[in-house]
């Protein structure tokens, strides 16, 4: 071994990690580091295991299990953030990290992108849409506040629904910025929705979400999921009214109405109680001038008809009047009738004849009648007598020999025809007629069903057959 070497000093391995470590420690000390978060991983331990990276390199950094409800935020792959820690070495891999004790958004650029990130996401899932927003109640019984139980907010709010129209207040108490507050405002949103109609503490009829103004890291409460999602499932009409006028947050499009300012807000929740009074008593009027005016036109109307009417007490006196004439026209009307009626009666009687020569008469027209009757039936007997002597005369027998001949001629000419058309002609030519069971006539080989009973009537007798099939039409009988 050469002196050189022997005057190296020589180190173990923990020596040089320890050293390497307290180099780091002693020189950085606490440093904020900015990158973009990659690689991140939760172990079921509670520990975060995560990199920092920007164009020059890459930084391994831990959050340990107990810091991580206090590191101001939730870290994800993609985020920018200012990680603040310390500068440690790992001396089992040789490996150097940063023990994370704080994050921060890098800049409201990174803030306001993850902001515009959220907003796409939650408005393709529809919870900014106009159909869902519910109509504010015109005069709510109670009010819900969410907001914190110290500063202006409250007392603005309280001041002026006092002025306008005053109505009971229920405050949730909540912090409106930093570690845990969107968990709570969430939690208080949801927590009035939950409260039953009829309990022990009334459910609000509107609710208004409000804090003072402030930076964009200040309201980033009101930007988180949780919050935005209650408030857009709340079952009560929510108003939020976070910031001042220009200060727009998520909230703003989950929330069924958005005020400028808490002030705004209450001014939205509760009418002005004068400008109702007022309203109401204007109405009032118009209803009473509606009332009047009607009055007056049916007054009118019914005048009008009064003066159309005829005079009741006249025309009552002249139905009188008409009633008398009539009763004494019908006591003198009824006598002259009667005579009337009875002249014509007398008239009639004596243009009437008597009976017995009226019953002789028509006797007499009966007997001759009858005479004539006689006479001509007597006279149409002779006539037909001297016609039927007449004909036989003309028929001589030898005409009525041919007459019988010519006859039987055609007689036998028609019976031969007959014979030819006969069913039992055409069977002795050596035909035969297909029946089935029931006796109907077959007469196409479609209608016989394969396995079916048959009878074959011949010019002699009948033949019990059974068919086996078809094979096509082959001729048809001629009856």
């Amino acid at each position: 071994m050469s002196e050189i070497a022997l005057n190296i000093p020589e180190y173990t391995v923990a020596e040089i990690s320890g050293a390497v470590k307290r180099t780091l420690e002693t020189a950085f000390g606490r440093v904020r580091v900015r990158g973009e978060v990659t690689e991140l991983k939760r172990y079921a331990s509670g520990h975060i295991y995560f990199s920092l990276k920007d164009g020059g390199g890459k930084l391994a950094a831990v959050a340990w299990k107990g810091v991580v409800p206090r590191l101001g935020m939730v870290p994800e792959n993609g985020v920018e953030v200012i990680a603040t820690g310390r500068i440690t070495a790992y001396g089992d891999r040789s490996t150097y990290q940063l023990i994370v004790e704080r994050l921060d958004y890098a800049g409201e650029g990174a803030l306001l992108a993850r902001i515009e990130l959220l907003r796409r996401k939650l408005a393709d899932e529809g919870l900014f849409d106009e159909a869902r927003k519910r109509l504010l109640p015109l005069l709510p019984r109670v009010i819900g506040v969410v907001t914190s139980a110290q500063g202006a907010v409250i007392q603005d709010i309280r001041t002026t629904i006092a002025r306008r129209f005053p109505r009971p207040i229920l405050l949730w108490p909540v912090p409106v910025q930093g570690e845990g507050a969107a968990e709570r405002i969430a939690a208080a949103i949801a927590g009035f929705a939950h409260l039953p109609p009829d309990g022990p503490v009334p459910r609000p009829d509107v609710l208004i979400v409000a804090r003072g103004g402030g930076g964009l890291e200040d309201l980033m409460a009101f930007n988180d999921e949780a919050v935005v999602r209650a408030a857009a499932a709340s079952p009560i009409p929510l108003i939020a009214a976070v910031g001042h006028e220009t200060d727009i947050t998520l909230i703003d499009y989950g929330a069924d109405r958005r005020a400028p300012t808490p002030t705004a807000a209450a001014e939205l929740a509760v009418p002005v109680r004068t400008e109702l009074l007022a309203g109401l008593a204007q109405l009032a009027a118009r209803f009473a001038g509606a009332l009047h005016r009607l009055a007056q036109e049916r007054r009118l109307r019914l005048e009008r008809a009064a003066r159309a009417l005829p005079d009741l007490p006249g025309l009552l006196g002249l139905a009188r009047q008409r009633l008398d004439d009539r009763t004494e026209r019908l006591a003198l009307a009824l006598p002259a009738l009667i005579a009337a009626r009875r002249a014509s009666l007398g008239r009639a009687a004596g243009r009437l004849l008597d009976p017995a020569a009226a019953i002789a008469a028509g006797r007499a027209r009966l007997q001759l009648a009858e005479a004539r009757l006689r006479a001509g039936l007597s006279h149409l007997v002779a006539a037909r007598h001297g016609a039927s002597r007449e004909v036989g005369a003309r028929l001589s027998p030898a005409l009525l020999a041919a007459s019988l001949r010519e006859a039987r001629a055609r007689l036998e000419g028609m019976g031969a025809r007959l014979e030819g058309l006969s069913p039992e002609a055409v069977l002795a030519r050596g035909y035969a007629l297909v029946l089935d069971p029931s006796g109907r006539v077959l007469t196409r080989a479609r209608d016989v069903k394969p396995a079916s009973l048959l009878q074959l009537r011949f010019a002699d007798g009948t033949v019990r057959a059974k068919a086996e099939g078809s094979s096509g039409p082959q001729g048809s009988l001629p009856f």
